[in-house]
């Protein structure tokens, strides 16, 4: 493992998320409409928390909030102390469709972040192959993306996300549009680099299964403007495997986030 892979290991300290008060209006001069409508929540370092709510609430707009993509209309959002005014390396992103260079093979696709940091080919290449381990694409570094399955697609995706060692890592249905069984592949997979690396996950789902599998907390909103209508522990053991998605406990939390979806709709 590389030196400074090592050193993203212990950067469990950062990443945290306060949010007070925001609300967003999107939408042209004149049709403007309130998407968010005065969230106040927390997140502590190396928290993985998911976020679900009704199609079309504002999930996407909170995370594009929080990237600094979308301005705030009113509130404020802080990223470890520093009030977010814009998109910083300090937040990665990874959406459902993967944004990777075509022309690029996978070992520069990952690379492509610390292209502005200063550092020499040779180092970015030995940070981007370190990751490429981590990810399980050892031995996939001169292929290109047309060449990989969307599973791992999306893996080189968390990869390049990785790369500029963010505090916080945003994701957008990254597995919506995977087929079952990938998709519980890559869930674990996620969960296994989030477990050597603690960075805070903001997770947004539609999917209430995948969500319990993956969270510590689940975050629910209501129908826009979306509201925060419950801030929910998930307190099932880590480790998770198949067993945890027939214990009680999440069943129990499955039966009132569907209730609280139904209400929201």
């Amino acid at each position: 493992m590389s030196t400074s892979l090592t050193e993203m290991l212990t950067e469990a300290t950062l990443g945290h998320v306060d949010v007070r008060s925001l609300c967003v209006d999107v939408g042209l001069s004149g049709e403007r409409l309130t998407a968010l409508d005065r969230l106040d929540f927390t997140i502590a370092p190396g928290e993985f928390v998911c976020v679900l709510g009704p199609s079309g609430c504002g999930k996407s707009t909170l995370l594009g909030a929080i990237a600094g993509h979308v301005a705030a209309t009113r509130g404020e959002i802080a990223v470890d102390g520093e009030r977010v005014a814009g998109p910083h390396r300090n937040r990665g992103l990874v959406f459902q469709q993967h944004t990777l260079f075509p022309w690029k093979r996978v070992i520069d696709n990952v690379a492509f972040g610390l292209k502005m940091s200063g550092l020499g080919l040779e180092e970015r290449h030995r940070e981007a192959r370190a990751l490429l381990e981590l990810v399980g694409l050892q031995g996939f570094e001169a292929r290109y993306p047309v060449q990989l399955s969307g599973g791992m697609q999306q893996r080189v995706e968390i990869a390049r996300a990785l790369i500029n060692r963010p505090h916080i890592l945003l994701m957008d249905e990254p597995f919506g549009a995977l087929d079952a069984q990938t998709r519980r592949m890559m869930q674990s997979l996620l969960l296994d680099v989030w477990a050597r690396m603690r960075t805070t996950v903001m997770f947004v789902t539609h999917d209430i299964d995948e969500a319990l599998f993956l969270a510590d907390r689940i975050l629910v909103l209501s129908r826009r403007p979306a509201r925060i209508v419950a801030d929910i522990v998930v307190p099932l053991a880590r480790p998770r495997n198949d067993e945890s998605t027939v214990a009680a406990e999440f069943v129990d939390i499955k039966r009132r986030c569907l209730a609280l979806l139904r209400e929201g709709t």
